[in-house]
């Protein structure tokens, strides 16, 4: 893993870890600073990002709880936490698309 960030919304703070083996990590990084509007779809938060990615070879639907994804199609960071309105039994988080792997949320 690689470089350290801080998402701030409101009162919240989420440190997260990024990876350091992925393009989509690095636009994230050069890309910081920057200020988004929130949504929520289920349990997962996302906000646009000021640039957009092509899908890497490793991207996922169904992602771990805390993973930093980046979905293309929506130029936004997805930061799921449990289920959303698609996901399945297992109530592991389903992102609408195959999403960009970028890190991981630290902490509680």
């Amino acid at each position: 893993m690689g470089a350290r960030i801080r998402i701030v919304a409101g009162r919240v703070t989420l440190e997260a870890v990024l990876r350091d083996d992925t393009p989509g990590a690095a636009a994230l990084l050069d890309a910081l600073p920057f200020e988004s509007r929130a949504s929520t779809w289920g349990e997962e938060v996302y906000f646009e990002a000021p640039f957009s990615l092509d899908l890497e070879p490793d991207a996922r639907q169904i992602v771990e709880p805390g993973t930093v994804c980046f979905w293309t199609e929506g130029s936004s960071i997805a930061l799921p936490y449990g289920r959303t309105p698609i996901s399945g039994a297992d109530g592991k988080p389903k992102l609408a698309a195959r999403c960009n792997l970028l890190g991981q949320l630290i902490g509680d």
